[in-house]
């Protein structure tokens, strides 16, 4: 589980991308860099990135985050079924050629 260290807004039509910190439950941080967000059935899920180069793992993150959490927390997606599912929107968003998903 991964605490994100303060609000971040996504602005979907910004040309850079933002970096984000997470603290992780060790205490640790990692900071991703925002990529894409998109939400579906009401659940906020983020496409991560390690990197703001173009050749990089990308991973999805879904906000968990409770009603009484005052930062929002973030999940790695592992469900095989819902990261095929969620990574095929951010696909579709993104385009076809700027992301390669594979299973």
């Amino acid at each position: 589980m991964y605490l994100c260290e303060g609000v971040i807004e996504v602005d979907m039509n910004a040309e850079k991308t933002e970096k984000i910190s997470f603290t992780v439950d060790d205490g640790s941080t990692v900071d991703f860099y925002v990529e894409e967000q998109t939400v579906i059935a009401g659940i906020t899920y983020l496409l991560v990135s390690e990197s703001p180069d173009e050749d990089s793992y990308v991973y999805v993150m879904k906000d968990i985050s409770g009603a009484e959490d005052k930062e929002a927390v973030y999940e790695m997606v592992e469900d095989e079924e819902e990261l095929t599912s969620v990574f095929r929107v951010f696909e579709q968003v993104i385009g076809d050629d700027d992301i390669l998903f594979e299973e």
